[in-house]
């Protein structure tokens, strides 16, 4: 399992690097963007195997254990959404180019008059609402991922209070025990020395009495 968790742990990390390679680059952009995608495919295939191998732990040891694949699959949700973005943002970039390209190559109509400029409205309506669509499913997204962070911590934090309050139970009990036998010496000790007084009192009074 250890070997697993850290192929995976060092899988996160090139894929973190390739992130700056995708930030750095201009032309392997959709290379270095299906080289991600393979990579989240498999760190989200180990995650999958490592919580199988997690339950078959003892239970003392499967805690730990799940906190760290926990921690695996936040951070692959995180690089899966960043993913996401990085698409988005540059199929946008890749449509202002070819609006350009296309204003740049538009022909003018002559007027006598005046000279007009045919626009046409409804596209560029339509390609608002679909700017400010994408930009809502990116926000939800993002939302839902960090419900899904909340949520997860949530329970790594409920498992570490219950093991604490366990413990805090553990050391109030050996406390009390220790006390108790603390106690139970001081009665001891007492009751040693009243025998002592005792035996050289009968002592005394009997070689008084023989004598």
């Amino acid at each position: 399992m250890d070997t697993l968790y850290n192929q995976t742990n060092k899988l996160i990390q090139q894929t973190q690097a390739s992130f700056q390679l995708l930030e750095g680059s201009g032309q392997n952009v959709v290379d270095i963007e299906a080289d991600i995608h393979q990579k989240l495919e498999v760190i989200n295939s180990n995650c999958g195997k490592l919580d199988l191998y997690t339950l078959k732990l003892p239970l003392e040891q499967r805690q730990n254990a799940k906190m760290r694949c926990d921690q695996l699959k936040y951070d692959s949700r995180h690089l899966q959404a960043a993913l996401i973005a990085a698409q988005q943002k540059r199929a946008r970039r890749e449509a202002v180019a070819t609006e350009r390209e296309q204003l740049l190559n538009r022909r003018f109509a002559p007027n006598p008059d005046i000279t007009a400029i045919n626009i046409d409205y409804a596209v560029q309506h339509q390609t608002s609402l679909q700017n400010a669509n994408r930009g809502m499913d990116e926000m939800l997204y993002t939302g839902a991922n960090t419900l899904d962070s909340l949520r997860s911590q949530r329970i790594t934090l409920k498992g570490a209070h219950k093991k604490i309050v366990d413990m805090a139970n553990t050391l109030g009990l050996s406390s009390h025990t220790l006390r108790l036998i603390q106690k139970r010496v001081s009665e001891d000790k007492i009751i040693l020395l009243l025998g002592v007084v005792i035996t050289l009192i009968v002592i005394v009074l009997v070689i008084i009495f023989l004598t």
